[in-house]
């Protein structure tokens, strides 16, 4: 989810997934670009009792919102450093696969299952209503359900199989044809 901008054309791109599990450059306009989204990784305590966030990007933030728990994620503004908007992880937010098998993919979260002494299992709907599940730690929160607070790629996260794809890929190419009879 991080920001590039080349100052010398006046471009923005975030980096992103797409549904291969590919880095993507995605281009945003100057409004987005002035803004990140972080996952908080671990919520401690420093040196004299100081609270702080670790973000999955390195980043440490001194006394946060308390409302704040590992798992959220966070719009950090790129300017100033302060949070934002804070998107709580829970059932019916919209989220990014960032890791696994589904690498990639967006869609909302249905369910959480807990397992004692091993990981938590997420399950995600996307929009054409399939579901899949991965590991809590491959989970990004992108916004509420049906509004991500980032733009998303071409597809919007969303896997075509085998058989999709070729008709997307070669689609075109049959319609080029059609017109040029």
């Amino acid at each position: 989810m991080d920001v590039i901008s080349i100052q010398k054309t006046s471009e923005y791109f975030r980096i992103l997934y797409d549904t291969k599990g590919r880095f993507v450059t995605h281009p945003i306009t100057p409004e987005e670009a002035e803004y990140k989204l972080c996952k908080v990784k671990r919520l401690a305590f420093g040196k004299g009792g100081v609270p702080y966030i670790a973000t999955h990007d390195g980043r440490t933030i001194r006394y946060p919102n308390p409302d704040i728990k590992v798992h959220d994620t966070i719009q950090l503004n790129l300017s100033t450093g302060k949070i934002d908007k804070v998107e709580k992880f829970e059932v019916g937010q919209q989220c990014m696969a960032t890791g696994g098998a589904n690498n990639g993919r967006v869609g909302t979260i249905v369910h959480r299952e807990k397992h004692k002494g091993s990981f938590e299992i997420i399950h995600i709907k996307d929009s054409q209503g399939r579901k899949f599940a991965t590991r809590i730690s491959n989970v990004f929160v992108i916004g509420e359900a049906g509004k991500a607070l980032v733009t998303l790629p071409k597809l919007r996260g969303f896997k075509l199989n085998i058989l999709q794809e070729q008709e997307q890929r070669f689609g075109n190419i049959l319609q080029e044809a059609a017109a040029e009879e």
